[in-house]
């Protein structure tokens, strides 16, 4: 196992296995037809592998890691919740690009993963009967809708827990979906969303957040939360220089609803959700 430095800081683990990965000559597969979309007519795409299969091809995973996706090598791409560095994760893209598909593969692979008391997650959002299949899972510690009063209390609850945790208990992963939805709360709710953006990841709790790239102009004091950006497709080219901070980068070439792209130095991984079963 070793570690590599992904995008911002953000530190992920890379499995190596002795065995060839099975996975790779169908990531090949699909990032090629990525390449030819916008300018042929292509076959159909053919199928990621199911999420399932991933995790058991990987396992066992590090206790300390968190699924993200699969690298173009098919190799799993890990985000080490032990380590504060990489801070919260913001994941932008446009509207229906697969911002919340995302959200529920990264969901559903701690449930796969990870035993309730290692890692659990909490979900706010707009539309909780999207995650209709996620309400009884072990690891799921609640499901929000983003309108509902109880989410100040959970974010004040979440506070007091990382004030108390001292890095010896269970992660939690704070997963919003829509950033700019949960900062029209009440000014206390938003300071405290503010402190678990800034210490947060040190005490184990992390926000996995969306925000639409349409609306970053309007959310830009917010962003500087975020060392970490995983992106989805974006058509605008301006949109696409707001939120990754370069001129030249465009994002219009991804595949909506699987394929996503991280940072690494000076240098981009894409990388793809696998289906849910």
């Amino acid at each position: 196992m070793t570690g590599i430095t992904i995008g911002s800081n953000i530190r992920t683990v890379v499995l190596i296995m002795n065995k060839t990965n099975h996975f790779a000559l169908m990531i090949d597969a699909l990032t090629e037809l990525a390449e030819e979309e916008q300018a042929h007519q292509t076959p159909p795409m053919p199928s990621l592998p199911t999420l399932k299969s991933v995790i058991v091809n990987a396992s066992p995973l590090p206790r300390e890691a968190a699924f993200l996706g699969l690298a173009e090598d098919g190799l799993p791409v890990l985000l080490n919740l032990y380590d504060a560095v990489p801070g919260p994760i913001l994941i932008c893209g446009d509207q229906a690009c697969g911002k919340t598909a995302l959200l529920q593969m990264i969901a559903r692979a701690t449930e796969l993963s990870h035993p309730s008391p290692e890692v659990q997650y909490s979900v706010i959002t707009q539309y909780p009967n999207e995650w209709n299949n996620f309400q009884n899972n072990q690891n799921n510690a609640g499901i929000y809708s983003t309108q509902d009063s109880i989410v100040k209390d959970l974010l004040y609850s979440l506070v007091t827990w990382a004030h108390n945790n001292k890095g010896d208990q269970q992660s939690v992963l704070l997963i919003i979906d829509d950033l700019e939805a949960t900062t029209k709360l009440d000014q206390k709710t938003e300071q405290n969303l503010r402190w678990l953006l800034l210490r947060g990841p040190s005490r184990r709790v992390w926000p996995i957040i969306t925000l639409n790239a349409s609306r970053a102009q309007h959310m830009q004091p917010w962003l500087d939360f975020f060392r970490t950006r995983l992106f989805g497709r974006i058509n605008d080219p301006a949109d696409s220089r707001l939120v990754t901070g370069n001129s030249s980068k465009t994002l219009d070439g991804l595949i909506a609803g699987s394929e996503y792209t991280m940072q690494e130095g000076n240098k981009w991984l894409n990388f793809w959700a696998p289906i849910l079963d």
